[in-house]
């Protein structure tokens, strides 16, 4: 057999073979480490492993702690089970509820279509436009949803802008390449993304169609057009996927990793009380507007947005398609009407959902939870409150009239958000996900897993604590790139806290940014849903998504280092070692001191 049909076929089976090797592999661990150490690091580079290589689903994996923890002696099935849905899972529910009521009744295409009109359709100023709609969507929406719902809309206003993005690719080719292609009979085939025709229905240029004037441009001078436009369409579409991930940064229910740090804090230190919805708004959302600011710089200059015409206003071929665009947009919004009652109900509960969040105790002022005992009411109480209304509240408006008339005819009731439509629309498999992160947590805890990796990384006491928090923040956008960032921040982040304990720094200082780094994927199609939706329009090319990327993560640890070292540093008092920054593993603290004391004495007797 050739070594290459030998490749493929181990290639066709290699998620079994890892299923069969990998725990193999690591068998030595549990015989040549400290026998809870061994088996907790064993279970973890299991669950590491399929994780990585989707060997397993990843909500499955998720689920091997409930199996392996008890069985290997670890931690017992009754400290297990709870971790996989506590305080922070209810609180993401709320979140993904709440979310669902908004893609119910549409609110999502109000609030883009609206930006997008105002903004205006310059390509500049339509990619800054595309990018605060996707990320605002994004702290709320998934990332995925988000995407999926503001590509096809992309797609509609660049075909008013620009036209058929097939001729365009034919119109941008030389001479040379049009003559090369028909002699070796290629065509150009376009792979649109499943949902755009759903939304081609509605985002119709019905209407506005109008009798292009004669083109009197020189073929060079059309071709160097079309060339131009088609990097104006990459900007487009790769601008959307990374604006709903730096988006959901900026909230905790925004994206699956900032709620392992609210959950691993909770578990790791109880008294550490500096991380809420409020107080991580006020510190995220700053950086998420940054971030966003330098990459509109990046992508506008990168595709060709950055121009004269940014500023100045000039009548050619140009404006008459930014005209057209601008109609498009207008005239799609016109359609929707205006705002029915449940829109506008859903609207109040979601400005209320987000008020009340930050004002639980939002730390720099007094916030509405001391009018309750100290520590009873949490943000997931809060969300759970409010989003509980929308199961009865009325999708139309009530009639006093109606109870009145005698004749009137009995209507349906229908409230805000049924539990059949919040069924289909919550990902369950993500909060397994979280369970099985949370549960890893504790077991590295209280095995003093955490503890003996710390001890192991003594020597990076030497590195100075900002260029650490750079280092941290690089390497885990690059591992996000190949694994998921709900896997990787589960791995690293109690081995990252350990270092903190190390080396006395606030343990903030190290997982914060750690947290945040993990949402920034932008250099692969495979490194985030967002990015391979992006891609499957069949425009962009992995080199594209490497080169912009590339930057955007640098842009990123910057942006990042400048807030952790600026405002973050006020907000959670960084510079100095807090009180409730105990040692993870207490009872192998106390086993420590205890054998430091009894060694002098035995040498004494």
């Amino acid at each position: 057999m050739k070594i290459s049909e030998l490749s493929k076929k181990l290639w066709y089976v290699h998620k079994q073979l890892i299923l069969l090797l990998a725990p193999l592999v690591f068998l030595p661990l549990i015989f040549t480490l400290p026998e809870k150490e061994g088996k907790c690091l064993y279970v973890v580079l299991l669950m590491a492993t399929f994780w990585c290589t989707e060997a397993l689903p990843l909500a499955v994996t998720a689920m091997l702690p409930v199996c392996l923890f008890p069985t290997l002696g670890i931690l017992p099935a009754k400290k297990v089970c709870p971790q996989y849905f506590i305080e922070t899972n209810f609180l993401f529910l709320s979140g993904l509820v709440m979310a669902s009521s908004i893609e119910e009744w549409g609110l999502h295409r109000r609030i883009a279509l609206k930006v997008l009109s105002i903004v205006g359709v310059k390509p500049a100023w339509l990619i800054m436009g595309m990018m605060l709609t996707s990320s605002f969507l994004s702290m709320w929406l998934s990332n995925t949803a988000t995407t999926a719902m503001m590509l096809p809309i992309a797609n509609a206003i660049l075909e008013s802008l620009f036209g058929d993005l097939e001729t365009l690719k034919q119109k941008s080719k030389s001479p040379e390449e049009q003559d090369n292609a028909v002699i070796n009979g290629q065509s150009v085939k376009l792979h649109s993304l499943p949902s755009e025709p759903t939304e081609k229905q509605i985002l119709t240029r019905d209407g506005l169609d109008v009798t292009e004037p004669t083109d009197l441009r020189t073929a060079e001078e059309i071709r160097s057009e079309a060339q131009y436009q088609m990097k104006v369409w990459k900007g487009f579409l790769i601008c959307i996927p990374y604006a709903a991930s730096i988006g959901g940064t900026a909230t905790l229910t925004g994206t699956a990793p900032n709620l392992i740090l609210i959950g691993q804090l909770k578990s790791y230190f109880p008294n550490c009380d500096l991380i809420n919805f409020g107080s991580w708004f006020a510190f995220a959302f700053p950086l998420m507007l940054l971030f966003l600011f330098l990459g509109w710089i990046w992508i506008s200059f990168l595709y060709g947005g950055l121009n004269t015409r940014l500023c100045f206003t000039k009548h050619d071929h140009r404006a008459q398609a930014e005209a057209k665009a601008k109609a498009l947009i207008e005239e799609d919004y016109r359609k929707l009407g205006p705002i029915n009652f449940a829109e506008g109900a859903i609207s109040f509960f979601f400005f209320l959902f987000a008020i009340l969040l930050f004002t639980r105790d939002p730390k720099f002022i007094t916030g509405w939870s001391v009018f309750f005992k100290k520590g009873y009411v949490s943000d997931a109480v809060t969300g759970v409150i409010i989003v509980s209304i929308l199961f009865f509240f009325p999708s139309q408006k009530p009639s006093l009239k109606w109870w009145l008339d005698p004749q009137a005819l009995n209507t349906p009731y229908v409230p805000l958000l049924s539990w059949k439509k919040a069924q289909e629309s919550v990902p369950w498999n993500i909060i397994l996900l979280l369970g099985g992160g949370f549960a890893m947590a504790k077991a590295c805890e209280e095995s003093g897993l955490a503890s003996w990796i710390g001890g192991h990384l003594q020597p990076l006491a030497e590195v100075p604590p900002a260029a650490a928090v750079m280092l941290i923040t690089a390497f885990l956008a690059c591992f996000t790139e190949f694994a998921s960032n709900t896997a990787t921040i589960i791995i690293f982040l109690p081995v990252i806290a350990e270092l903190a304990l190390r080396v006395s720094v606030n343990p903030l200082y190290f997982m914060i940014p750690a947290t945040v780094g993990c949402s920034y994927a932008f250099m692969l199609p495979v490194s985030t849903p967002p990015n391979s939706i992006a891609f499957a329009s069949g425009h962009l090319m992995v080199k594209d998504m490497v080169k912009t990327g590339f930057v955007m993560n640098i842009l990123g640890i910057l942006s990042v280092s400048l807030a952790m070292n600026t405002w973050g540093v006020a907000m959670f008092s960084l510079n100095t070692y807090p009180d409730w920054a105990q040692p993870i593993n207490k009872t192998a603290l106390i086993t420590n001191m205890h054998l430091s004391a009894v060694q002098p004495l035995n040498a004494t007797l």
